[in-house]
Formats: structure tokens, C-alpha cells, sequence
């Protein structure tokens, strides 16, 4: 036998212990039930690489032991599993369990026997979904780096294909609505995961997006639209102030030259979607990239630009819309000398209370730019009720209360989802949960969610805003009203939301002040 052959046979016995785990390296997983066994696999696998990744051994002596190790390490590529350990088929039993119980169909299942009549080969690999079946015996160090190398090819591409296929999902999943400007992170994302599936890059991958004017000013108009592995985190925020020293470098030589750079195995792509915009990739490769993939890459950002430009457009579209619906509603509250920012901070206030309570992004966005219209009816209420500074009588009263029904019924004229929904809030907002509301008397879930939603975030606003005819309340007084008027006045489920909520509610009226 020459020297660099290893059988399994008989070598002292140890007690288990844990190798040293390295970054980066593929995960291989030895479950067996003699320590002897663990030995001489890392031995005959000592410097074993694949595309300059080191092996990082895991160990289990038997199927409890691998059932925790494989819940806990979702990225183990290859496990060799002995047959026979706590019973005659646990190593089959555990191949069943990791294939059905965990779903896991891309883990490369090695069974290794040193007794193979108990579990004849054909039938093994005809019942059990395993990718190799070996006796001990003829595993010599060779044979065994050949079956873990080819084992771990198996792997990557498998994984490659898996991640490809999410990322084609979630692309898919964005891509019908790729004109909401909040989906943009999203579909780049999805991109991004198939780029580094199909290119076998790092997974830590990056897409920085640059106002170039800002750049050449004070850079603080950048951000980072999406990102995948380490870079995750920093989803919107700014590059200049999160990147590492090393990425930031990098980032800077694409923006000054305009062109593709790279620093060691880390990589940029500088490309200008459209006239004053600057957009960077950066990733990383463990090998030197071909033609192929720097033209995919090319044609990734390039299609990339085009659906920036077309959510541009859309975004101005959308802002354009948002912007005339706050100022109908700011004309209506200057009117009636109440401040403008007061129907910027309700629609706020309102579509946190719609995202707590759990409306959907549509929702939230639709109760967004329909709230500030919640008091269109005012204009077509007289100025001396309007501006009157004292307590209204009775009978102006009855005037003043007009404009809810009023609002309702100029909205409800059109068919677009905005002003309906924007219908609802104005006819429905002086509404009271215990049904001594008007126009109709509407009580408890009778009143429409946007309508209740914005009923509390109108008072909310109104009682800390100063009025002709009153000055502005003490946080303190006006929480405990509300409190006093849940299940009253308001809903209690959106009372309970705001007060457990007061920390971000409050950065509202910062932001929008009178």
C-alpha cells in the first residue's frame, strides 16, 4: 500500500472534540460513531481545497447529534454518514430525515458502510435519496478527496440553481409592481441574487445609487438602494458614512473615473442610467472574471438603468399627485386659518396608525394622500362660521356640521381609488365609535377603518395646533382625552396602537411643524 493510501482500520480511539472553523470554508459534516473515523478523514483530507476554500469539519457520533448540527448550519455541503451507528439503519433513517423532516434536497449525502450486508448497495440507492455510497474499505485518501471534491462541485451548483431560483423569484414577485418607487430595493435585490448565483460571486454584493451633483458637492444625496451578504444592512443609507475603508476607496475611484475598478477580489461597475445620475456595483469574486461574465454583468446594469429611469418617471408622477392633493387640503385648512402643515401631519399620523394596525403597503399609501382631504367639506361652509373665534350656536352649528357630508358627496364624483377612499374620510371622520357621531350615527367597525384611523389622528394634531379659537394643549392633557374617549370617541385598538407607539408618532410633528 503505497503511502498516501488510507483504509479505516483500527486507530486509537479519541474523544470528541471540535476543529477550528474557518470563514468562507465549505462546510463537511462526518457523522459517525467511532472518534478513529472523524481522524482520519481530516487527515486524508488535510489541505483539501475547492476554488480556494478550505474545508471546515463539523462532528456528530450519531443522529441526534447530527439532526442539531444540521438544524443549526443550513449551509453544510457535504456529509458523509455512517450506516451503522445507535442501530443497524441509522444512517439510513438519517437520510430519510434530512431529505423529508428538513427538506433539505442540496446537502451531497455520502453514505460510508463497513458493513455492507446489512445494507446492500442496489437497494440502498434505489430507496434512499443519497448521491454516493462507499465501503470503508475502499476509501483509500484519494478516492475519498476525489468524492468530497466532486461532491462539493455537486453542491455549488446546486446552490447556485437554488439561489438563482429565488432570486428569479423575487424578482418576478416585484416586477409587478415595478412602478412603486418602495419596490425598487426589492427588485434589485432579487437581480443581484441571481447575479451572484449565476456568476458564483461572494455573496456580498452591493448597488450604490448617487446623485452625481450631490457627489460633487458635499455627497449627501447618496444612498445604497439594495444589498445582499454583508451589506444587507445598509439598505438605504449612506455609503460615505457605512462602507469599510477598503469598499469606500473602491467606490470613489469608480465614481472619479467613471469606469470599472477593482481592489484585490473586490470589484466595481460604474454605468449613468440617465443624464446627472451615477449607479456603482460592487462584489466580489474569489476568481478573475471572464468575458462572459463582465458582458452579463454589462447587461445587468444596463437593464438595471432602464428600470431606475422608469420609476424615476413614475416617481414624478406620484409626487406630482401626492403634492396637488396636500395643497386642495392645505387651501381648505387656510381658509378656515387652521395651518397648513396640519394636513401633512394627519396624513402622517394616519398611515402609521393604517401600517400598526396592519393595512397593506397599498392601504397605507392610499390613506396617505387621501386624509389630507378629510376637511374638503369646509369649503363650502360660510367664512363667519368658519372664522367665527367664540362657541358656535346652535344653529351654526348645524351648518358647521354640514361639511361632512358635503366633503362626501364632492369626492365621491370620481371613480379614482384616492378620492373615493378620500369620500369616505371626509363623510365618515366625525363619526364616534359609540355611535353619538354625525352625519349618520355610525358606530363601532360600521365606521370605515381610513375614517376611524383618521378621525383619531385629526384630534390627535388638532388639540396641539394652535386655533382661532384655542391655543394648543399639553402633550400630557391631550393623551390622557384620548385615553378617556377610547371606546368612546375613538377605537380602542388604535388608541392602545398610538400610546405604545408615541416614541415615532412624535418625530411626526418634528418634522411637519407649524
Amino acid at each position: 500500500m503505497q503511502a498516501n493510501d488510507l483504509l479505516f482500520s483500527n486507530v486509537e480511539e479519541k474523544e470528541p472534540r471540535i476543529t477550528k472553523s474557518f470563514d468562507n470554508a465549505w462546510k463537511l459534516l462526518i457523522i459517525d460513531d467511532e472518534p478513529s473515523i472523524h481522524d482520519v478523514t481530516e487527515l486524508a483530507l488535510d489541505g483539501f481545497e475547492f476554488e480556494g476554500r478550505s474545508l471546515n469539519f463539523l462532528h456528530a457520533y450519531n443522529s441526534h447529534e447530527a439532526m442539531e448540527l444540521l438544524n443549526q448550519h443550513k449551509d453544510i455541503a457535504v456529509a458523509l454518514v455512517d450506516v451503522v451507528m445507535e442501530s443497524e439503519h441509522a444512517g439510513l433513517d438519517l437520510v430519510d430525515k434530512i431529505r423529508n423532516e428538513l427538506n433539505n434536497s442540496i446537502i451531497r449525502l455520502v453514505l460510508r458502510t463497513g458493513q455492507p450486508g446489512q445494507a446492500p448497495e442496489r437497494s440502498v440507492i434505489k430507496k434512499y435519496d443519497i448521491n454516493d455510497y462507499k465501503e470503508k474499505t475502499e476509501l483509500t485518501s484519494q478516492k475519498l478527496y476525489s468524492v468530497v471534491y466532486t461532491s462539493i462541485r455537486s453542491y455549488r451548483d446546486l446552490y447556485a440553481l437554488d439561489a438563482n431560483r429565488k432570486g428569479l423569484e423575487r424578482v418576478i414577485k416585484s416586477s409587478t409592481e415595478v412602478y412603486k418607487v418602495q419596490k425598487l430595493s426589492e427588485l434589485i435585490n432579487g437581480i443581484l441574487e441571481q447575479l451572484v448565483a449565476m456568476l458564483y460571486l461572494d455573496k456580498d454584493t452591493l448597488y450604490v445609487n448617487f446623485d452625481s451633483i450631490a457627489i460633487e458637492g458635499n455627497k449627501s444625496d447618496s444612498r445604497i438602494l439594495a444589498g445582499t451578504g454583508r451589506f444587507t444592512e445598509l439598505t438605504d443609507r449612506d455609503p460615505f458614512h457605512s462602507l469599510d475603508k477598503n469598499t469606500l476607496k473602491l467606490l470613489e475611484r469608480s465614481l472619479e473615473t467613471k469606469k470599472m475598478c477593482n481592489e484585490g477580489n473586490l470589484y466595481s461597475i460604474y454605468f449613468s442610467p440617465e443624464e446627472d445620475i451615477n449607479d456603482v456595483l460592487i462584489f466580489s469574486s474569489q476568481q478573475e472574471l471572464s468575458e462572459d461574465n463582465m458582458h452579463l454583468l454589462e447587461l445587468f446594469c444596463n437593464n438595471l438603468g432602464v428600470a431606475y429611469k422608469n420609476l424615476l418617471l413614475h416617481q414624478e408622477v406620484e409626487d406630482t399627485q401626492r403634492e396637488i392633493l396636500y395643497m386642495l387640503g392645505e387651501a381648505v385648512e387656510t381658509r378656515s386659518k387652521e395651518t397648513g402643515s396640519h394636513v401633512r401631519r394627519v396624513a402622517e399620523y394616519s398611515s402609521l396608525l393604517a401600517k400598526y394596525i396592519g393595512l397593506s403597503e397599498t392601504e397605507i399609501d392610499t390613506i396617505l394622500m387621501a386624509a389630507p382631504l378629510h376637511d374638503f367639506g369646509k369649503i363650502g361652509i360660510p367664512d363667519n362660521i368658519l372664522h367665527k373665534p367664540d362657541k358656535l350656536e346652535s344653529d351654526e352649528w348645524s351648518v358647521m356640521q354640514t361639511h361632512a357630508e358635503l366633503g362626501e358627496t364632492m369626492l365621491q364624483c370620481s371613480e379614482r381609488k384616492i378620492f373615493k377612499a378620500a369620500s369616505i374620510i371626509a363623510g365618515q371622520h366625525h363619526e364616534k365609535w359609540d355611535g353619538s357621531g354625525y352625519p349618520k350615527g355610525l358606530a363601532g367597525s360600521d365606521i370605515h377603518i381610513y375614517a376611524r384611523i383618521t378621525a383619531l389622528a385629526d384630534v390627535y394634531d388638532a388639540l396641539g395646533s394652535k386655533r382661532c379659537y384655542k391655543d394648543p394643549w399639553p402633550h400630557e392633557k391631550i393623551l390622557q382625552l384620548i385615553k378617556d374617549e377610547s371606546g368612546k370617541h375613538f377605537d380602542p385598538e388604535l388608541v392602545k396602537l398610538l400610546c405604545d407607539n408615541l416614541t415615532e408618532v412624535e418625530q411626526v410633528r418634528i418634522k411637519f411643524p407649524d
